[in-house]
C-alpha cells in the first residue's frame, strides 16, 4: 500500500511539471488555446480603423513599466503608399497640457512658483475682463478652466497675431459665467501658463519643455512646434465633409497653433510617446531619472474642478460615468469602477488620446490623422478592457452607432435652417455699399470686395471667401478653406440706412466710415 502510495505521488509530480498536451476533442481536433490578448486587440484596432475610414493611426499601450503594444495603421496621406509606421510624427493637440502643466510642477518643485501664487506676480500686464478675477486668478487656475472666460479660439484660429498681442486682447472678451463656478474649456490659459513658464525659468515655455521633458525621456523626434515639423515622416489632416474623405493641405493652417503653443502644438510618434506615458504613470520617473517630485506628480492627478458640462464627451452617454473632474492638465472619471486619467486632443484633420488606468498601471495614446475620428476614444476603453479589467465591449460599434445619429442629426438641422430661408428676396442696398473695412479692438479685420458681380471677404487674412447672398442682407459666407464648409454672415443698417456692422458667428465688427464718397471700386 505504501507503495503504492509512493508511485501515486511520483507519478503526480511528473505530470504536474510536464503537463499533457491538448486532447483532442471527440470530432479529433484539439482544444483551443486562450487566445493572445495583444494579437486580438491588433486585429479589433485595424478592424475599427477600417471601418472609421481613418486614413492614418498609431496605438501605443503601456502596462507594469513596459511597452505592451506599439504599432501604426494605415497611410501618411490619403491616396499615398507611404504608410505609417511607430515613427510617423503626429499632432499631440491638446494632449500637450498634461506637459506644460508638468512644466510648471517642475518650477513648484524647485521652489521657484506655487500653484496658488498671483498670476500677476509673473505676468503684472495680463488682465481679465473683470479686475476682481484679474486680482484673484493664481496660476492653478490657468490649468482648470475655471477662469469665466468661453471659448476665446478666434484669437488664434483665425488670426495671425503674436501669442503676447492675443494674451493682451483677453482683457477685451466678457465672461460667461462667474469666476470658479463652472468649467468651459479654454485653451488660451495655457498660453498664459506657457509664459509664466518663461518668465520663471529665463527660456521660452518651447526650449524648456525640450530640455526638461524631451530630452531626459529621450524624444528625440518630438517638436514642441508645428513650424519644427520638416521631418518628411508625418501624417497630414484630412477631413471628412459631404461624406468624402478630403485632404487639408496648408501648412498655413496648421501653423496657427504655434500662437497658444503651451495649450497644443507638439508633435509626437509611438517611439517617443511611450516614455511619457511610461513617466506619467510611475511618479514622475523613466529609466532612473526623476522628472516630478511623488508630491507634485500626486497633484497632477488630484481632482481640482468638477466637469459641469454633460455634452463635452458624447461618449459618456454610453460610458455613463458617475462622476467627472479636471485635474491639472488632465480630465477624470469613473470607469467599470475605476478611475480614468485622459486627454484629448483636436486639430483640424488631426486627433489624439492619452489614457490612464491607473489601478492596473495600464495607459494608452492613440493618434489619427482624421478631424474628430472619436474611434480613439473606442480604442482607449477597448484596450483598458483587454488589457486591464477583462471582459472586452466592442466600443467600436457603439461609437460608430451613437456619432452615426448625431451626424444625421446635424444633417436634419442643418436642413431645418436651410428650409428657413426666404425665397426671392435681394439686398437692402447695391452690392457695392456692403464693399468696406469692417473691424473690432478684439477680433480684428474682416475687408468686403467685389469682383465679378459677387462680394467676397477676407478675414485678418486667414480666412477668406465669398459672400453668397441668403435672403435680406443675410449671405452664406463660403470658405475658400473648404474644411471651414460655410457660415451665416449678415450686415446690419444703421439709423441712416447706411451699412454700420458685419455679423459672423456671434462677432460683431463696425463698418470703418468711406471717407472717398466712392466706396471700394468693383475689380
Amino acid at each position: 500500500m505504501k507503495q503504492t502510495y509512493l508511485v501515486f505521488l511520483l507519478l503526480f509530480s511528473v505530470f504536474a511539471r510536464f503537463p499533457l498536451a491538448a486532447q483532442p476533442n471527440k470530432t479529433g481536433r484539439s482544444k483551443k488555446t486562450t487566445p493572445d490578448p495583444v494579437a486580438q486587440f491588433d486585429r479589433y484596432v485595424q478592424q475599427a480603423v477600417r471601418d472609421w475610414q481613418v486614413p492614418g493611426m498609431t496605438v501605443t499601450v503601456v502596462k507594469d513599466g513596459r511597452i505592451l503594444f506599439k504599432k501604426g495603421y494605415g497611410v501618411r496621406v490619403l491616396g499615398k503608399p507611404e504608410p505609417v509606421d511607430t515613427q510617423t510624427l503626429f499632432a499631440m493637440a491638446s494632449t500637450t497640457k498634461a506637459m506644460t502643466a508638468a512644466c510648471l510642477g517642475m518650477l513648484v518643485d524647485e521652489g521657484k512658483l506655487h500653484w496658488d501664487d498671483p498670476v500677476t506676480d509673473y505676468l503684472p500686464d495680463f488682465q481679465l475682463y473683470d479686475p476682481a478675477v484679474t486680482r484673484e486668478l493664481r496660476v492653478r487656475d490657468l490649468l482648470i478652466h475655471d477662469t469665466g472666460v468661453g471659448n476665446a479660439d478666434f484669437l488664434w484660429a483665425a488670426m495671425q497675431i503674436p501669442s503676447d498681442e492675443i494674451l493682451h486682447r483677453m482683457r477685451l472678451v466678457k465672461p460667461v459665467y462667474s469666476f470658479r463656478s463652472s468649467f468651459i474649456y479654454q485653451n488660451i490659459m495655457y498660453l498664459a501658463a506657457g509664459k509664466v513658464v518663461e518668465k520663471v525659468s529665463g527660456m521660452p515655455w518651447e526650449l524648456f519643455i525640450r530640455k526638461r521633458i524631451f530630452e531626459p525621456l529621450a524624444m528625440s523626434r518630438t517638436c514642441a512646434m508645428f513650424r519644427e515639423v520638416t521631418d518628411a515622416n508625418r501624417a497630414k489632416p484630412h477631413i471628412e465633409l459631404n461624406d468624402t474623405i478630403r485632404l487639408v493641405d496648408s501648412r498655413q493652417e496648421e501653423g496657427l497653433v504655434d500662437a497658444v503653443g503651451p495649450a497644443g502644438s507638439v508633435w509626437t510618434c509611438p517611439d517617443d510617446i511611450a516614455a511619457w506615458m511610461q513617466c506619467m504613470l510611475d511618479s514622475g520617473r523613466y529609466n532612473g531619472k526623476t522628472l516630478l517630485k511623488p508630491a507634485t506628480w500626486a497633484e497632477l492627478f488630484k481632482p481640482q474642478t468638477f466637469v459641469t458640462d454633460s455634452q463635452f464627451y458624447p461618449t459618456q452617454q454610453l460610458t455613463r460615468p458617475v462622476w467627472k473632474t479636471y485635474g491639472l492638465g488632465w480630465f477624470q472619471h469613473d470607469y467599470r469602477g475605476h478611475r480614468v486619467n485622459f486627454h484629448t486632443g483636436s486639430l483640424t484633420g488631426m486627433i489624439a488620446i492619452h489614457g490612464q488606468l491607473p489601478d492596473e498601471k495600464l495607459a494608452v495614446y492613440v493618434q489619427g490623422n482624421l478631424d474628430h475620428a472619436e474611434l480613439r476614444h473606442a480604442i482607449m476603453y477597448r484596450a483598458f478592457d483587454e488589457f486591464g479589467l477583462g471582459t472586452p465591449r466592442d466600443w467600436s460599434a457603439e461609437f460608430r452607432q451613437l456619432y452615426g445619429s448625431i451626424k444625421q442629426r446635424a444633417k436634419l438641422a442643418q436642413q431645418k435652417a436651410d428650409s428657413a430661408r426666404v425665397p426671392n428676396t435681394k439686398p437692402s442696398l447695391p452690392m457695392l455699399a456692403y464693399v468696406g473695412s469692417y473691424s473690432s479692438p478684439l477680433y480684428g479685420k474682416a475687408e468686403v470686395t467685389l469682383q465679378d458681380g459677387s462680394l467676397r471677404v477676407s478675414v485678418n487674412k486667414v480666412m477668406t471667401g465669398k459672400l453668397a447672398h441668403w435672403h435680406y442682407d443675410t449671405f452664406r459666407f463660403i470658405y475658400d478653406q473648404f474644411w471651414n464648409g460655410n457660415d451665416p454672415v449678415s450686415f446690419v443698417l444703421n439709423t441712416q440706412g447706411k451699412v454700420g456692422k458685419l455679423v459672423w458667428g456671434g462677432i460683431e465688427l463696425d463698418k470703418a466710415p468711406d471717407n472717398s464718397g466712392k466706396g471700394v471700386a468693383e475689380r
